[in-house]
């Protein structure tokens, strides 16, 4: 079967990020296609500066590369989906949720939108997010009263950003705010790649009375470039399995309760 251009191009920027420079005939034989096309789909992907076009192939875009949200796949898909059933379990009935963008947090709205005892609509669940694509796949189902912030859209995430997002998020609170992370560590705290995200996921973490980070295993221990908030400012963690127990341990003993699924 044929792979769609789209389907193209995010297999490309997987391999990109994954060896951080990729060869056109190199590309063409791992996703068997002809070198023509991958030379043609690197000239687009480098007029959209989402890689940097070499002499017979191309590199990642500068040091801190961002893989945008819509080509993102469904890495560590299984164990996203199992964190977000876990971490929508914890939200009752009636609550304002506040969610922040990313995939894992996408996968907790869709968990939400499936949960038999919130489909009545009543009580109402309030979702309050930044996130455009969460609020667009919510919007439609009458059981969620959906509040997005206003401010200016980051391509690579979905997410509105700026003062306008302060505005709103300054007028509300959330019983629950849940967040997407780059980056869960005990001294660093919940990071992201961009400021102006990470200054808003940290307004909302103001604004909620429990805060809960839902990250994959991969992500513990790590820290990314913009900080959100400190350790003691989550209630909650909810990760996989195959997250190390030593690195668990030293949650607890930061005083978070551990949910691994």
């Amino acid at each position: 079967m044929r792979m769609s251009r789209d389907a193209r191009w995010k297999a490309l920027l997987e391999l990109l990020v994954e060896r951080g420079r990729l060869d056109v005939e190199e590309a063409a034989a791992d996703l068997e296609v002809s070198a023509a096309t991958i030379r043609r789909d690197f000239d687009q992907l480098a007029e959209q500066q989402m890689l940097v076009r070499t002499r017979g192939g191309a590199v990642v875009h500068g040091v801190s590369y961002e893989l945008p949200l819509r080509y993102k796949t469904a890495r560590h898909a299984s164990e996203k989906q199992r964190i977000a059933k876990a971490v929508a379990d914890l939200v009752a009935p009636g609550e304002a949720v506040g969610l922040t963008g990313g995939t894992t947090t996408t996968e907790v709205a869709r968990a939400l939108a499936v949960r038999s005892d919130l489909a009545s609509g009543s009580p109402v669940l309030t979702v309050v997010t930044n996130a455009l694509n969460i609020a667009n796949e919510l919007a439609v189902r009458p059981q969620f009263k959906i509040v997005l912030t206003g401010g200016v859209a980051r391509p690579q995430s979905y997410e509105l950003v700026g003062p306008l997002a302060d505005g709103v998020l300054g007028q509300i609170t959330v019983d629950v705010a849940v967040l997407g992370v780059v980056g869960f560590d005990v001294a660093d705290g919940a990071t992201a790649n961009d400021e102006a995200e990470a200054a808003i996921n940290r307004l909302l973490c103001e604004r909620a009375g429990r805060v809960i980070v839902a990250a994959d295993s991969s992500k513990l221990g790590r820290r990314a470039f913009a900080r959100i908030c400190p350790v003691d400012v989550v209630d909650t963690l909810v990760t996989d399995a195959a997250a190390d127990a030593d690195t668990v341990r030293r949650f607890e003993e930061a005083g978070l309760r551990v949910v691994a699924v």
